[in-house]
């Protein structure tokens, strides 16, 4: 993942009831952490969160569920698919990073809503910065997309 100036944790820029933590990667992503994600209606829990007043661009959203320590389950709220999402790699490296933050352990087992595990090590400093943050999973190609000549003009328009 990119590191370096401008990416880490910061401070979450709204009030949260939930411990939460806030990263930029490239995009904003928010973690909040629930006692289930199995059990959260998403949608309802994550709309509210991705169109706060607060990030004018809005954020991903994720909610994690810790098992055991290095290890946890995440659930994706991505802007502009607008839904859930079966793993979002830049938010799986966010909520690492505000765990390794939160609970010292550098290295995590995320549990995607896809069945999947992602592993995440890193290193963070004090500030929140992250060097060598790396993820580690399965890939599948789910599709292609050929588009023709006029179809790519009208995308740039």
């Amino acid at each position: 993942m990119p590191e370096g100036a401008g990416f880490g944790l910061r401070d979450v820029p709204m009030p949260m009831t939930q411990p939460a933590g806030f990263g930029w990667v490239g995009n904003p992503q928010l973690v909040v952490r629930v006692p289930a994600v199995a059990a959260l209606d998403l949608t309802a829990f994550a709309l509210p969160l991705r169109h706060h007043a607060a990030l004018p661009g809005g954020t991903n959203v994720n909610v994690i569920e810790v098992l055991a320590p290095g290890e946890a389950r995440v659930r994706s709220w991505e802007r502009g698919v607008e839904g859930e999402t079966l793993c979002c790699g830049t938010g799986c490296a966010v909520a690492a990073a505000w765990l390794a933050h939160t609970e010292g352990t550098s290295t995590w087992r995320l549990h995607t809503a896809g069945g999947e595990v992602v592993t995440v090590t890193l290193e963070l400093d004090a500030r929140g910065a992250w060097r060598e943050l790396w993820l580690t999973g399965p890939v599948r190609d789910l599709g292609n997309v050929h588009l023709e000549p006029p179809q790519l003009l009208r995308l740039r328009a």
